[in-house]
């Protein structure tokens, strides 16, 4: 590798001898096969070269960040030429490289801060989420986030689950619905919290009247409508996608499978190459919910989207997700790269939906269908619902519908 990065012969000698060479290789092989550029290896390189001067690094050592902190404000100190903002920068990129390169090395601890408390006790609840209840791992990673919350929120630093009590579960719920959460977000977090704590009293870690007072807020079902753009919008969206930059192409491919197929945001997240059947004209889905897959007819304005985006945007590198980030290094997108993907463009648009993200097209997609003729079970097929139940929402916007019920002459019914 040190031969490819550097030309003159004493370069590669010094890169050669320095310390832990085959560790630092063995990094800069493996950001080119993930498309880091040549000129960020090259700075990478001399970096690790430093930071293997600074820090000791020895197979089977741990290396704390406190150590990488010290280590990179020696180095800064021995540049005393430089001004001091420069100074600074090259003392963040020093730690920067040097805990990707340690969290590389698997040998880097990194310090649980406030947001990791109660680690242990959480790991123990998603395995049980997981191994007893069969929960997916998108529902446990949700849960997860939820319960790190309510403990970074905590009015007062709890040294253990059984010094909390239900008054710190009410005054989590009234500081949610002050920053505006509504009844159904509080709903689901109630869910979580009755879930969670039922768990711990069952493993002697809190009270057991926790869990049995925590009351969440009463939601009526199907009482909202589904909150999307109308199809001439959507039309808008995927035409302001048309324009011939990397961003352009990669987000049309993704509006049009997300309008079309009526995708979620992890579903769209979770597609692999080796899901296109081109052949055949065949994309396979990952239903995140249903833990199924499902196929569907590669559309044609879909298809040539996505063979678009194939050719001239996504980088050649070892990961075999879809759709990339459009920098090195490259990596999958992000849910809130998919999210900021949707709603930077509606709001371009000044389209008027209340939910600007993903799902809204999700909707849209609905909508349509139904507008078309299709039947509440052909819509739930389509979407990968598990039940009519959950797609019976859609039947409150089928104004046609409504109408024809409303005309039922109902005399002399008994």
């Amino acid at each position: 590798m040190f031969e490819d990065l550097f030309m003159h012969a004493k370069h590669i000698t010094r890169h050669r001898e320095g310390a832990c060479a085959a560790e630092r290789e063995r990094f800069l092989r493996h950001c080119a096969e993930y498309g880091a550029a040549r000129r960020t290896l090259t700075r990478f390189a001399w970096l690790l070269l430093t930071i293997s001067q600074y820090v000791d690094v020895v197979p089977g050592r741990v290396v704390t960040l406190a150590e990488v902190e010290v280590a990179s404000r020696r180095w800064a100190r021995r540049r005393q030429g430089r001004r001091q903002r420069d100074r600074t920068a090259v003392r963040k990129a020093f730690v920067r490289v040097a805990k990707a390169w340690l969290r590389f090395l698997q040998c880097l601890e990194e310090v649980v801060g406030d947001k990791e408390r109660f680690a242990e006790q959480l790991d123990e609840f998603a395995k049980y989420q997981r191994d007893e209840r069969g929960l997916s791992p998108n529902t446990i990673k949700t849960q997860r986030r939820q319960l790190k919350d309510f403990f970074k929120n905590l009015t007062t630093q709890k040294a253990s689950l059984a010094q909390i009590t239900i008054h710190d579960v009410d005054g989590y719920f009234g500081l949610k619905g002050r920053q505006g959460c509504c009844r159904l977000t509080i709903r689901t977090k109630a869910e979580t919290l009755r879930s969670f704590f039922r768990y711990a009293a069952s493993r002697h870690w809190c009270a057991s009247s926790i869990a049995a007072g925590i009351v969440a807020p009463r939601v009526f079902k199907c009482e909202s409508l589904p909150s999307c753009p109308n199809w001439e919008d959507v039309q808008r969206l995927i035409a302001d996608a048309g324009g011939s930059t990397p961003a352009a192409i990669r987000d049309r491919a993704i509006l049009l499978l997300l309008s079309t197929y009526g995708l979620r945001s992890i579903e769209i997240r979770q597609l692999q190459l080796e899901d296109l059947d081109w052949i055949h004209e065949v994309i396979t889905i990952r239903r995140s919910k249903q833990r199924r897959t499902a196929r569907y007819p590669l559309v044609g304005a879909v298809g040539d989207a996505i063979v678009l985006y194939l050719q001239q945007v996504r980088a050649h590198c070892a990961h075999r997700e879809l759709f990339l980030t459009l920098r090195a290094p490259f990596r999958p997108l992000c849910e809130s790269g998919i999210y900021a993907t949707v709603a930077t463009r509606v709001r371009a648009l000044d389209i008027e939906v209340q939910h600007k993200g993903p799902h809204c097209l999700r909707h849209a997609c609905a909508s349509r269908l139904l507008a078309e003729g299709c039947n509440l079970k052909e819509i739930g097929d389509h979407l990968g619902h598990k039940s009519v139940a959950a797609t019976r929402v859609y039947a409150k916007v089928d104004l046609l519908g409504l109408r024809e019920v409303a005309e039922f002459d109902l005399r002399g019914l008994s």
